[in-house]
């Protein structure tokens, strides 16, 4: 049984607007109906695979469930790290979780690549699993399209053509070349668990100690298992690769063509999708006369990108940004995101739509004295019982069948039906529904911010 390990982190500045500090690139779909994330899930969704650990940042734990959710995935061993501190103290913290199998294949991976046939991964996965053995790491490598040749792992055949086992087989080298930043990274790195905790130990015992002290000191709240604080703030910032470099047994880099696109920027979204006679990419409601080169992208029905004589341009609009861009300078990208910041554009972080333990909420429109929102709540999602000082709310439900609280009184609220919230009054809103409950909300008062809020009781524990 393979054991995946998913890295699900980021910080999502490349390809903003789709992307963000709060929604990084594996969450966004940028290229189909499937995000990063969920495509690395369906790749792992077959026999041979024990149920992943995925490791992401607090704020993404309810993202990563959730897109697990709408693929039909259930029962993810979701790692929260409390703060960011490098790839090696997530690794080994997801690694020490599975002490079930002390002598389990570890399958390391990123969520940032797109593409490729999920068969061909398989399939390299398990040839490669058979064949490792102790004291041996093995990488999935895409490589560079010339580079120095590492030893290769082949799918040796037999006369009739059937599969046979997998050989180890040195290449020779050929010329070096300066690779292509989008094509060359590691895939997949393989090794047993006990040869990662020693690589650790190592390369750091410190890292050793303080990932084994977070694992063991922390604890499962709401289906998540949340590091200790304390313990992963000793965690030294190391990157994995830093600490299989001092693996004492042999690492052996795969060179493997998976026809798979790291999506770096708009640029490789561009190269990536399909392009009119023109070369023109145009997804969503877009429309391309005299372009040239350009990629046109609307992320709302509502909202439709005519480009018009442009060339080499990328145009994106989703609700509460727009981005126009030379594609020869997309590398300033960070930059402009940084300048957003700097004046306090909350579009510079924040993601139009933001997810809580319950569901999601969006906001439809917002003007003086009045904020319009779209709230969704999963099927036995509950909100808090809570209360504002200076805003009314009135309810709609559109979609489903709400259990409203209002003072003392608690009823169903069907679809077309509605409620009125006066200022001051406690209140809740929750699902007893099996199917999404969906809920138009208008705001109304002199203050609409999200701190205008007291808590009386949350089955999440907020404050």
């Amino acid at each position: 049984m393979l054991h995946p390990i998913i890295l699900c982190g980021g910080a999502g500045s490349r390809l903003w607007p789709s992307s963000r500090a709060a929604y990084p690139k594996q969450f966004a779909k940028i290229v189909g109906d499937a995000s990063l994330y969920q495509e690395t899930l369906q790749r792992l969704d077959a026999a041979g695979f024990s149920s992943p650990v995925v490791a992401t940042a607090e704020e993404f734990r309810f993202i990563a469930t959730d897109q697990a959710c709408e693929i039909g995935l259930n029962g993810l061993r979701v790692l929260v790290e409390p703060e960011p501190r490098g790839t090696a103290g997530s690794v080994l913290c997801a690694a020490l979780m599975i002490e079930d199998d002390p002598d389990a294949v570890l399958a390391i991976m990123p969520t940032g690549h797109m593409g490729g046939s999920t068969a061909q991964f398989r399939e390299l996965i398990r040839t490669a699993e058979m064949r490792i053995e102790p004291g041996m790491a093995v990488r999935l490598c895409t490589p560079a399209k010339e580079t120095v040749s590492a030893p290769v792992l082949e799918l040796a055949r037999s006369a009739d053509g059937a599969d046979g086992s997998a050989a180890v087989a040195a290449r020779p080298q050929v010329t070096q070349r300066a690779p292509d930043a989008r094509s060359r990274h590691v895939a997949t790195t393989l090794i047993r668990r006990g040869d990662l905790i020693a690589a650790c130990e190592a390369h750091s015992p410190d890292l050793l100690e303080a990932c084994r002290q977070a694992v063991s000191e922390g604890d499962v709240d709401l289906g998540f298992y949340r590091l200790e604080r304390a313990a992963y703030a000793k965690v030294p910032r190391l990157v994995f690769d830093d600490v299989l470099g001092s693996f004492p047994g042999d690492t052996v880099d795969v060179p493997v063509d998976l026809r798979c696109n790291e999506l770096a920027d708009w640029d490789a979204v561009w190269e990536t999708l399909d392009h009119d006679r023109d070369g023109n990419a145009v997804t969503g409601e877009a429309l391309s006369v005299g372009c040239r080169d350009t990629l046109l992208r609307s992320e709302e029905d509502a909202i439709r990108v005519v480009g018009v004589g442009l060339s080499n341009v990328v145009a994106v609009a989703m609700r509460d940004a727009v981005l126009v861009a030379d594609r020869n300078h997309l590398d300033r990208l960070p930059e402009a995101i940084d300048r957003l910041s700097g004046i306090g554009a909350k579009q510079a972080h924040d993601y139009p739509r933001y997810h809580r333990p319950w569901g999601w909420y969006e906001t439809v429109a917002l003007g003086e004295r009045f904020q319009v929102k779209r709230i969704m709540v999963k099927p036995g999602g509950v909100l808090s019982l809570q209360s504002h000082v200076h805003r009314s709310e009135h309810w709609v439900v559109v979609g489903g069948t709400a259990r409203v609280t209002v003072g003392d009184e608690v009823k169903l609220v069907h679809e077309n039906g509605s409620v009125y919230i006066p200022a001051g009054e406690v209140h809740r809103m929750a699902n007893p529904g099996k199917v999404p409950m969906y809920l138009i909300e208008v705001q109304t008062g002199p203050y609409l911010g999200e701190d205008d809020i007291q808590r009386f009781e949350d089955i999440y524990d907020r404050s």
